[in-house]
């Protein structure tokens, strides 16, 4: 290729990466529904769009340290806190006993369908064993189930991707060699390659360690610091054994989310980027590599082998993985309704099915597209049915807003006090001794000591609130705190408005949507609290009455809609308003 070609060709992925990601956020779809399709589209209607022409022999190495970072980062979002005796119970199951019967079945099926020799066979469902965190995250974020199903549907997708890269890596090598080989032959090879991981892990876990708990070296230096530690010890890892580089990245992320004094924070906007980017470009990559006429024999067998992954092997392995555990019948249900395949799928596919075929392993050259197909069918389905299914089956979160209330002066316990009367399930923070007490006398709900200082740590999520309220008497904390929370929780995050002529050191210049009338700052709110008015909720049926400042509106459904900068909402018939009175 020119170099000219070459240009284009890398400016035309970047483009259409970023581009599908932009159409999948307004469509409010998940982005591998627009992502596969684009790239199949560019790599049928132009040759610049080919990353193997592109790139070389460099194009499989660069998508397996691109897996590396984005299961490092998804490492980051594992706390072990929150992983519970049951909950470990069943992702355990569903790792071992779901890759061992996803990969039979699917071998199995694929044997007769698509006319594969038993070596392609047993390498297809090697690849098709894995889900992923790029693909289950956001439709998670898209359904909303309970917390407790999350949970376990985020650590299946985050282990058992380097389980399954190992896994296609000893496949490959075993097909390749010309050997069907015993189950010792196997389990020998997977636990050196195990090791060789783990080492790689804890080196790296070590390294990340002793660079993140010395001088702080600031976000996006410790973001590039990080970047670098994982490339390099994934490509060692890899350099050693094929695909050991992911055991270590995701051991990585989780040393470094749970390790005290590690300094990563909650929000990383330049290493999330990052990752988002490396998922659209990955995407587009992959499955522009894909050829229609690659498809022409495989589309119809495969939408048969994905039937039977999707009504037959999955459901069986949910229910087995649930048993004897506490998981209600709907949880069961949906923990069988979602197991998409993603990245890794595509990566290892793409990695192993050319060399097959070039060694004449029959049926080989099917392996990329049948897994393009399944990666397609099976995210498009779990797609547009996950929500009414997850509602169907009644494990779909609550839209009762759960506020955080964080501050502690009579006015904002007076406030807690009326958001609870209103129906609402409120949280509060404080930092005073005196202010938590006159919380708890309240009786409101209040959070733990190390709940706020989790929220702005490694990996951390507000589970299960849906929005934060800064309302303290420090507009500089308040500000703080808000570009410190945004990101955290799945609502956004609301504090004081600071007074016009604050000379506050950083408030006039962070986010965080401020509260409120202009006039109503937080000096203000606790003047005219001490002067005698009061928080109270009212009822809407018909005007509100005169001289009260509305805060907030409790719709039906239990959301809760405050006023700000931008205006109030309108007021509606069965609405609970939430007024400041005169």
């Amino acid at each position: 290729m020119t170099e000219d070609q070459v240009f284009l060709g890398l400016g035309l992925i970047v483009v259409l990466a970023v581009g599908s990601q932009v159409v999948a956020h307004r469509l409010r779809v998940p982005a591998l529904i627009v992502l596969l399709p684009v790239g199949f589209t560019a790599g049928a209607l132009t040759d610049d769009v080919d990353p193997e022409r592109l790139l070389g022999s460099a194009f499989s190495p660069l998508v397996s340290l691109a897996v590396a970072v984005i299961l490092y980062d998804a490492g980051l979002g594992l706390d072990l806190r929150r992983f519970k005796a049951h909950t470990r119970r069943v992702v355990v199951r569903l790792i071992w006993f779901g890759a061992l019967v996803t990969g039979a079945s699917a071998a199995l099926v694929a044997m007769p369908l698509l006319g594969m020799s038993q070596g392609a066979a047993v390498m297809l469902g090697a690849i098709l064993v894995v889900s992923g965190p790029t693909v289950v995250g956001p439709l998670l974020v898209f359904v909303r189930p309970t917390e407790r199903l999350q949970r376990i549907l985020v650590w299946e997708g985050s282990l058992i991707d380097p389980v399954g890269g190992i896994l296609g890596a000893l496949v490959f090598h075993g097909v390749a060699a010309g050997g069907p080989g015993g189950l010792g032959s196997r389990v020998g090879p997977f636990a050196v390659s195990t090791a060789v991981g783990v080492a790689g892990g804890i080196a790296g876990a070590a390294v990340l360690t002793v660079a993140l708990r010395g001088p702080r070296l600031g976000e996006v230096l410790a973001t590039t610091v990080q970047l670098a530690a994982v490339v390099a010890v994934a490509a060692a890892c890899d350099v050693v054994r094929d695909d050991t580089g992911l055991i270590a990245a995701v051991l990585m992320g989780l040393a470094v989310a749970n390790l005290s004094g590690t300094r990563v924070t909650a929000r990383r906007p330049f290493f999330e980027t990052l990752v988002d980017l490396v998922i659209g470009l990955l995407f587009i990559s992959i499955s522009a590599t894909v050829s229609p006429h690659s498809l022409r024999h495989v589309l119809l067998p495969t939408l048969g082998l994905v039937a039977v992954l999707v009504l037959v092997t999955r459901p069986l392995v949910a229910a087995v993985s649930a048993w004897g555990t506490d998981l209600t019948a709907g949880e069961r249900g949906f923990l069988g309704w979602m197991a998409p395949r993603g990245i890794v799928a595509a990566a290892t596919a793409s990695t192993f099915s050319a060399s097959l075929a070039d060694r004449g392993v029959g049926g080989a050259a099917k392996i990329l597209p049948a897994t393009f197909v399944v990666i397609v069918a099976t995210v498009s389905l779990y797609g547009l049915s996950a929500a009414p299914v997850a509602r169907r089956l009644g494990v779909v979160r609550s839209a009762r807003s759960r506020p955080l209330l964080v501050g502690g002066e009579p006015w904002v316990v007076d406030l807690g006090r009326a958001l609870r009367s209103a129906g609402l399930d409120v949280m509060m923070w404080a930092g005073r001794g005196a202010e938590r007490d006159s919380i708890r006398a309240a009786g409101i709900e209040l959070a733990p000591g190390e709940l706020f200082a989790a929220a702005t740590g490694a990996g951390a999520e507000l589970e299960g609130l849906t929005g934060v309220l800064l309302l303290t008497g420090e507009d500089d904390f308040n500000a703080l705190a808000a570009t410190r929370l945004e990101g955290s929780v799945e609502g956004t995050v609301h504090r004081l408005r600071p007074p016009a002529e604050s000379q506050g050191v950083i408030t006039p210049y962070t986010g965080g949507e401020l509260l409120f009338d202009p006039d109503l700052t937080g000096p203000e709110l606790t003047r005219r609290y001490d002067r005698g008015a009061r928080v109270v909720a009212y009822r809407v049926d018909g005007a509100l009455p005169a001289g009260h400042r509305t805060l907030f509106l409790v719709r039906g459904d239990g959301r809760l809609l405050p006023v700000t900068r931008a205006g109030g909402p309108a007021p509606q018939p069965g609405d609970i308003a939430v007024l400041l009175s005169a």
